[in-house]
C-alpha cells in the first residue's frame, strides 16, 4: 500500500506565496508522474501542474509562469511553489501520484488527502 501526505496550504493574501508538499510512503518501485490538481467550491478538480520522472513539466494556462513544480525522486515527495497568488487560486489542493509498487506490479494512481489554500484580495 501506498500513502500520500500532503502539507504546506494555509490563509496567504493576494500576490503572496506558499510552497506545497506531497511526499509518498510505503510499497513503492518507481513513480512516474506527480501531478498537482485543485478543485474550488462547485467546480470540477482540475490539473494545475505535472512533471515526469525525467523532469519533463506542464501546467494549467492560468498558473503559468506564477507556479513552478518540482520533484525530489530520492525522498518521493513532489513540490508547487505558488508565487504571486490570486483569488481565484482558492482550492483544496491534490496530489496524484502513478506508482509502481510491490508484490502487485501495476501502476496505480494515489491520491493525496488534499490541503486548502485560500487567497484573499
Amino acid at each position: 500500500q501506498v500513502q500520500l501526505v500532503e502539507s504546506g496550504g494555509g490563509l496567504v493574501q493576494a500576490g503572496g506565496s506558499l510552497r506545497l508538499s506531497c511526499a509518498a510512503s510505503g510499497s513503492i518501485i518507481s513513480i512516474n508522474v506527480m501531478g498537482w490538481y485543485r478543485q474550488a467550491p462547485g467546480k470540477q478538480r482540475e490539473l494545475v501542474a505535472g512533471i515526469t520522472s525525467g523532469g519533463s513539466t506542464n501546467y494549467a494556462d492560468s498558473v503559468k509562469g506564477r507556479f513552478t513544480i518540482s520533484r525530489d525522486n530520492a525522498k518521493n515527495t513532489v513540490y508547487l511553489q505558488m508565487n504571486s497568488l490570486k483569488p481565484e487560486d482558492t482550492a483544496v489542493y491534490y496530489c496524484n501520484f502513478f506508482v509502481r509498487g510491490w508484490p502487485d506490479p501495476h501502476v496505480r494512481d494515489y491520491w493525496g488527502q488534499g490541503t486548502q489554500v485560500t487567497v484573499s484580495s
